[in-house]
């Protein structure tokens, strides 16, 4: 049994896409696809006393574009007001100083695109959780058109028996396909995640992974798959 994954990358995502690559042998990232504006691409949210605040990486992308083809906006000092938001809601939380370090070095390497960005920063926070996933992007791969055919090729050239995916999919995976070319579809169930000690009022699940890790730290993974593998 051979688990793949195939995902466009977002910026710091939240606990369920660490899942995703923990649960798989190869995680590959579809950024040749076109960009979505207002989507998770090149934003995500962190707890505050006033709700939930958007970190937002200011690019030049439009809908015209792949993901891979967005440039980073370096023209804004928006690493600052990133670092600066994360100190100001979160500098109290236990693990915070630990993980708050690592993360400011990450972030302030040059990056000229989103996807390089997004990337770097999904398999250092990936090793930080313990992952040991193999990462790949989409374009190393032969690539044919429609979107059920596309996973479809890039799962069969990796010689994957299952396709990991997440509940959102149903909306256009087409289960006969995968089920002709002998794949076994596994949509993720994220309704179970346990909740842990969060700051600012009601209990949020769908923010950034960097909220876990600052109040978990390494036992974080004991709120997203469970057990130490």
């Amino acid at each position: 049994m051979k688990k793949i994954a195939i995902l466009q990358s977002n910026y710091i995502p939240w606990k369920g896409y660490f899942h995703i690559i923990q649960k798989v042998a190869y995680f590959v990232f579809l950024d040749s696809v076109q960009y979505t504006v207002r989507d998770w691409r090149n934003r995500n949210q962190i707890k505050t006393p006033r709700g939930l605040l958007w970190l937002t990486v200011p690019t030049s992308g439009t809908q015209s574009m792949r993901i891979d083809e967005v440039k980073i906006d370096t023209s804004i000092p928006w690493k600052k007001k990133h670092l600066s938001a994360l100190q100001r809601n979160y500098s109290e939380c236990e693990y915070f100083e630990k993980y708050f370090d690592l993360f400011k070095d990450f972030l302030l390497s040059d990056f000229l695109t989103l996807s390089q960005l997004n990337q770097f920063l999904i398999k250092k926070i990936s090793k930080l959780l313990g992952i040991h996933t193999e990462f790949s992007n989409s374009t190393e791969y032969n690539l044919v058109t429609g979107k059920n055919e596309k996973i479809i090729s890039i799962v069969k050239q990796l010689n994957g028996t299952h396709y990991v995916t997440g509940p959102a999919a149903k909306s256009y995976i087409q289960p006969h396909l995968f089920e002709e070319n002998g794949i076994e579809i596994e949509f993720m169930d994220y309704s179970h995640y346990p909740t842990y000690d969060q700051p600012w009022g009601k209990f949020s699940h769908n923010v950034s992974i960097l909220d876990l890790l600052f109040c978990a730290g390494s036992q974080s993974y004991k709120y997203i798959w469970g057990e130490k593998r």
